[in-house]
């Protein structure tokens, strides 16, 4: 990280582009004895320091050199400014430790500081973090540009502005009145919107500050140096009124064209006897005169307020349509002009904190299948659909209901109830909408909230306004729902899981127990299911039935069960070595899991890293898994049998299993669902269910198990019946690899009662 302060260099060099080069400059010579102005480059990429450096540290500006001083975050600046002297410009960054840690920076320079006089000039590389407008009006930036607009040249160019503004206000820093006043005048213009609005009020203001009344004139001159001289009124005032909008001649005031024509040629400001001529510097292609009459003399410190005031509004002057802009871009559809979802949440705040919030309803209106359409047709088509909805909801909604567009192809609506009527809207999609003479047939979603029963933030109405949108379309699309509290109760349990959950995998929370498998003939076990739980720092165990779903819904099942198969061929290899050869054990697949595109070299790799025997593996699918998509499945089996491992269906029995399609599986082992088992004895249908699935694995020469054994008379029907294993609480309870361990190596050998 370079040094704080950065010394100056001698040599000259004026390549307009060397802003943007990467190198570092020569270690310079310093000037002790002269006056310097100090710039503070405040940002935290080394190189924006290096190479502002490098293109101005070369340079004098007001016949002094510059000094630079270093910050590289906004923490950094905070404690520096409270201590140096004299700093004339801050070149500051608005995106550094956070999106808006150059806003509040400036907030601190000068709210809590009270630095009036520093020049700054804000500067970002990321344009979609604009600076508020707020933030320009209220704490006297300088300037705003983004870091590719300012070649060298530029950067001195707005340099040298801000020192002049600078150097001035120095001057004058004795007449506070007039500092006021420029400050007030500048927050004043601010909040004008248009380019018209903020000429008025340059004329209105500069009248301000000379206490006189508003006689003038205030002109653009487009591509002055093109050779271009003809000048527009932007604003008139006064006895001047009736050339606002026009172009100013000699024809029609040879006074006032040949005074701004002078003051344009010479680019400064002329005081006469009767009137003054204000020079406002703009870009390259443009320039900016006013005319305004006087009667009396400017006095010497009247013209130094004006010099600043000048400097101040020229980048006004010039920004005033990218302000517009901004603020249109960060409050409403560029394609709509309809308010955005930013104003959207402006508009509903309101209406929660007013009387109105108790009648007041919020609806989201998704339309159905427009990708599709947009896809077929085109985007320029899908554009204009979009415009002919927004027309039709503002047209025949009635102008006292609030129409948004919040999202591509979702718009919103609010206001009154009853107009906010689901029905009303869904009924405007049954007319066709006309685009290019072809008639397209739209229907709507709709998900809906009634604000009178809603205690948060505008924010807070439209996720739940959402929710219920998302409900909407799981039960019928081309309907409506409206939001309850049961339902956001719902999912905001289910996201605060999502994040425990995450927390609780990367903190070990979760772990691995075995359960074992037993042949019912010999009472040995011979194999194990692995099972995944989560115990809680506080000692709560979580149910899989909760946390399996959520692990499914948020895609952490695919980090979840890559790692639960590693650990259970792991305990596979440590079984093994302790002498239990013939030992398999079954590992369940979720059916996110299982399509995922990279699930077979999931578990390849994870035989291959543990070593696990693939012929002792068994990977578990359920019987909905396996009939969705059959033909795919299938494919994917065979795939996966050539690993060596073997396949089971879980759950057997609770489906609606093809038997067309199970012959072509490539599976080895069917599980009677605990269902099943528990009628064996407890229903009056008895064993037929898990007698068939019995007699089905026999015929189909597949193996057969039962879980959820947990009685002794339920394991000798099984075993009656020709089942070969069973797993339950009858033998086992699920246990950890130590515990399955020792079981197998003392009580399994002698046998289970």
């Amino acid at each position: 990280m370079p040094a704080p302060i950065t010394p100056l260099d001698q040599n000259k060099d004026d390549q307009d582009d060397l802003v943007f080069l990467e190198e570092h400059p020569a270690e310079p010579a310093a000037h002790p004895t002269r006056e310097v102005w100090r710039v503070m480059i405040i940002d935290d990429d080394e190189d924006v320091h290096s190479t502002t450096t490098f293109a101005l540290g070369n340079l004098d500006m007001q016949q002094r050199p510059l000094e630079f001083v270093h910050a590289y975050s906004a923490s950094q600046a905070r404690e520096m400014l409270k201590h140096e002297q004299d700093i004339a410009v801050i070149l500051l960054d608005v995106v550094m430790e956070q999106d808006d840690a150059g806003l509040h920076l400036v907030r601190y320079i000068r709210e809590t500081l009270k630095l009036a006089d520093v020049r700054i000039i804000l500067r970002t590389g990321q344009p979609g973090y604009a600076p508020e407008i707020d933030a320009i009006r209220d704490y006297d930036i300088n300037d705003y540009k983004t870091k590719s607009e300012l070649t060298r040249i530029k950067l001195f160019t707005t340099v040298t502005a801000a020192i002049r503004s600078y150097e001035q206000i120095r001057k004058i820093s004795n007449s506070r009145r007039g500092l006021d006043q420029i400050v007030h005048a500048s927050t004043e213009l601010m909040s004008l919107h248009g380019v018209h609005n903020f000429a008025a009020g340059v004329l209105a203001q500069i009248a301000s500050l000379l206490h006189q009344p508003a006689h003038g004139v205030l002109c653009v001159q487009e591509c002055p140096d093109s050779g271009c001289h003809e000048l527009m009124a932007m604003a008139a005032a006064g006895s001047f009124s009736h050339l606002d909008g026009l172009q100013v001649t000699s024809a029609n005031d040879q006074r006032v064209s040949e005074a701004m024509e002078h003051t344009l040629d010479e680019r400064r400001n002329h005081y006469g006897n009767g009137a003054i001529t204000l020079y406002f510097a703009g870009k390259a292609s443009r320039a900016f005169v006013a005319y305004l009459l006087v009667d009396r003399p400017i006095s010497e410190i009247e013209e130094r307020l004006l010099e600043v005031f000048c400097s101040n509004v020229a980048v006004g002057l010039d920004n005033v349509e990218l302000v517009s802009h901004l603020h249109n871009a960060a409050f409403y559809d560029q394609l709509s002009k309809l308010p955005n979802r930013t104003r959207l949440v402006e508009i509903l705040d309101a209406a929660l904190a007013g009387p109105a919030k108790q009648d007041a309803s919020l609806a989201l209106v998704d339309l159905d299948h427009f990708a599709e359409t947009n896809d077929a047709l085109g985007h320029q088509f899908g554009d204009l659909l979009l415009l002919a909805v927004a027309d039709r909801l503002q047209t025949s909604l009635g102008q006292q209901l609030t129409v948004a567009r919040i999202g591509g192809d979702i718009f919103c609506v609010l206001g009154d109830a009853a107009q906010v009527n689901p029905a009303m809207i869904l009924a405007l999609f049954q007319v066709p909408f006309s685009i290019d003479g072809q008639d397209v047939q739209l229907s709507a979603t709709l998900g809906l909230v009634r604000l009178g029963e809603h205690d948060g933030t505008g924010a807070d109405a439209l996720k739940d306004a959402d929710i219920a949108l998302k409900r909407a379309k799981t039960q019928q699309r081309a309907g409506h729902f409206y939001f309850s509290r049961s339902m956001g109760v719902e999912i905001r349990e289910r996201v605060r899981m999502m994040h425990a959950l995450r927390t609780g995998f990367s903190q070990n929370q979760l772990f691995v127990v075995y359960q074992p498998q037993i042949d019912l003939a010999t009472r040995r076990p011979v194999g194990a299911e692995a099972l995944l739980r989560w115990q809680t720092p506080d000692g709560k165990f979580i149910s899989p039935d909760r946390f399996i779903p959520i692990a499914e819904y948020s895609g952490l099942i695919i980090d979840l069960g890559e790692w639960v198969m590693r650990t259970a061929c792991r305990e596979l290899v440590t079984l093994r070595a302790a002498g239990h050869d013939n030992f398999t054990m079954s590992i369940n697949v979720s059916q996110v899991q299982f399509r995922h595109p990279y699930f077979l070299e999931m578990l390849r790799r994870a035989l291959a890293d543990t070593g696990a025997p693939p012929e002792f593996v068994e990977l578990e699918i359920t019987e909905s898994m396996a009939m969705e998509e059959p033909d795919l499945l299938i494919k994917m089996l065979g795939q996966i049998k050539q690993t060596g491992v073997s396949i089971a269906i879980d759950d057997f029995g609770t489906g609606f299993s093809s038997l067309s399609y199970l012959q072509r599986l490539q599976i080895d082992r069917l599980k009677i669902d605990r269902a099943f088992v528990t009628e064996i004895t407890g229903s009056a249908r008895g064993s037929s269910i898990a007698e068939m699935v019995i007699q089905l694995g026999r015929n189909l020469g597949l193996a057969v198990i039962a879980e959820g054994v947990e009685d002794e008379r339920q394991a000798q029907i099984l075993q009656a019946l020709g089942c070969p294993l069973a797993q339950g609480f009858l033998f086992a309870r699920p246990m950890t690899a130590d515990a399955l361990n020792g079981w197998l190596s003392n009580d399994a050998l002698e046998g289970v009662a």
